[in-house]
């Protein structure tokens, strides 16, 4: 099965997405060297000059890696102007979007299906003849199906005898459903065995991966995605979810290594702007979280809970979420991952504090779990040799946030003065300075999240997540306070102790 991924063009159509020509080169070597996708579409001709160096740069690229045969860009049926474009470029395959509904072809172009057959033969012959290959787009494939299918025949019999690679099946505005995208592609295979189809889902109706997999299963041989969903409207088919599809419940094979998925998905994500949502097949934060007790109990005997989609396939782990629907069995689990070993009854007393704190609605992490058995149990399994002092935050117009602070760390009190672009920041600057002048080591912030309960209170409790990395292990500390900056802080507190106590039992 050939996958194409169009998250440069058709995923660039998302509302209020636009990549910089750095990242698009950047998503284009992960999707081809990491991932090894058999083809890419990376961009609409004459869009922008800027388009056409970004373009230009991942055609170079290419070149030097031996992929400028997976590259391609969407072209119009303009006469040479796309042609122009695209051979300036240096790219060597263009998509040609064609119209594949008798509405589009009479109602948008204003001609008869002769007149823009032979303007799309004239095209591709121009194309031939500079060396350039050619897809076709039937654009509105799918109401061309419902509504003129006789047009759809008649266009392809129009177009069959030219040197045309591939003809490309969009479901445009996503009206299909798997009974009727399988029943139309039979036909398309059926009616032109000699050809070669690619399918492309949209999402309108939440139903591209259903679709996919009902084009699949009638044979065709190409299929278009975009990371993590991207497009228009709705978007497409998200790329994870297809690959799980394809791999798990067809036996489908494809060249597209599944372990550096989730990697791309948060790269495009943080590029794009465009949150994955927690829930997410495959990608989401949350997928391979068990959150109730029972179901942790079942995955410790025998993985009862468990299904294909190992979250290790995708460069992953499973989780067990701590809440007020856990049971022993997720915490224990939690615990073990940490090191820790306790008696029934302290689990019964800690189990209860989560609880607690589960019906408050607030989230509880496996790295608050020490702090939670020293507050049960009155007793501090993580010693805390770092503790702030004293500290003082100002904010004043027209000058740069000042942050003083004055940190002990094992007895002895160390302060520092630093001016940030933020109050967390110039804390941050202030406490790297203590860190750096005693040579001591100090981890880098890889995310940083900030949640309010809803209501839109000012006096509601901030919650602050943030992701550190140290020594090659990722963790998160949280805080919780009335104040943003506060709640960093306290966080950032947790963070200290955490690596303190680390290096202590190393």
């Amino acid at each position: 099965m050939e996958i194409l991924d169009t998250t440069l063009r058709d995923g660039e159509q998302t509302a209020g997405v636009s990549f910089a020509a750095h990242e698009k080169l950047g998503i284009a070597r992960l999707l081809i060297n990491d991932l090894g996708i058999d083809r890419m579409e990376i961009a609409s001709a004459r869009v922008s000059e800027g388009e056409f160096e970004a373009v230009k740069s991942i055609v170079d690229w290419a070149k030097g890696h031996g992929s400028l045969g997976k590259l391609e860009v969407l072209g119009f049926v303009d006469g040479t102007l796309s042609l122009d474009w695209i051979e300036r470029t240096g790219c060597r395959v263009m998509n040609l979007l064609c119209k594949g509904s008798y509405k589009h072809v009479t109602k948008q172009l204003n001609k008869t299906p002769e007149q823009h057959i032979e303007e799309i033969a004239e095209v591709v012959q121009e194309a031939t003849r500079r060396g350039i290959d050619v897809n076709v787009y039937l654009e509105d494939w799918s109401n061309g199906m419902i509504d003129s299918a006789e047009y759809v025949f008649q266009l392809i019999d129009g177009l069959k005898h030219l040197p045309i690679k591939r003809y490309m099946l969009p479901d445009t505005l996503g009206i299909l459903n798997p009974i009727n995208t399988r029943s139309f592609c039979k036909i398309m295979l059926e009616r032109y065995p000699d050809l070669q189809f690619d399918f492309h889902a949209h999402n309108d109706y939440d139903l591209a991966v259903a679709n996919v997999y009902a084009a699949a299963k009638a044979g065709i041989q190409g299929i278009h995605t975009t990371v993590n969903g991207l497009g228009e409207r709705a978007g497409n088919a998200p790329l994870s979810s297809v690959l799980a599809v394809l791999h798990d419940q067809l036996n489908i094979k494809t060249a597209v290594c599944e372990e550096k998925l989730n990697y791309v998905s948060k790269l495009v994500e943080t590029y794009s702007g465009i949150h994955i949502p927690p829930n997410k097949p495959v990608i989401g934060e949350h997928v391979f979280t068990q959150c109730a007790g029972v179901h942790a109990d079942g995955d410790n005997k025998n993985n009862l809970y468990c299904n294909d989609l190992l979250p290790e396939r995708f460069g992953r782990t499973r989780e067990y979420a701590l809440g007020k629907t856990s049971g022993k069995a997720n915490i224990r689990m939690n615990l073990e991952s940490l090191g820790i070993t306790m008696s029934e009854a302290s689990m019964r007393k800690v189990t209860e504090r989560i609880i607690e704190l589960g019906d408050k609605k607030e989230m509880v992490t496996p790295e608050d779990l020490p702090y939670i058995i020293s507050d049960v149990l009155g007793h501090d399994p993580v010693e805390n040799k770092i503790k702030i002092l004293n500290y003082s935050l100002s904010l004043a117009q027209g000058l740069k946030p000042l942050a003083s602070l004055k940190l002990e760390i094992n007895g002895e009190a160390y302060e520092e003065m630093a001016a940030g672009d933020g109050q967390y920041d110039a804390f941050m600057r202030a406490l790297r300075k203590i860190y750096k002048s005693l040579g001591r080591p100090f981890p880098m912030l890889t995310n940083y999240m900030v949640s309010i309960p809803p209501g839109g209170r000012t006096d509601a409790f901030v919650q602050t997540i943030i992701s550190w990395e140290f020594n090659g292990e990722v963790f998160k500390t949280r805080g919780l306070d009335a104040d943003q900056t506060e709640a960093a802080i306290k966080a950032t507190l947790k963070m200290l102790n955490k690596i303190e106590h680390k290096i202590a039992v190393a």
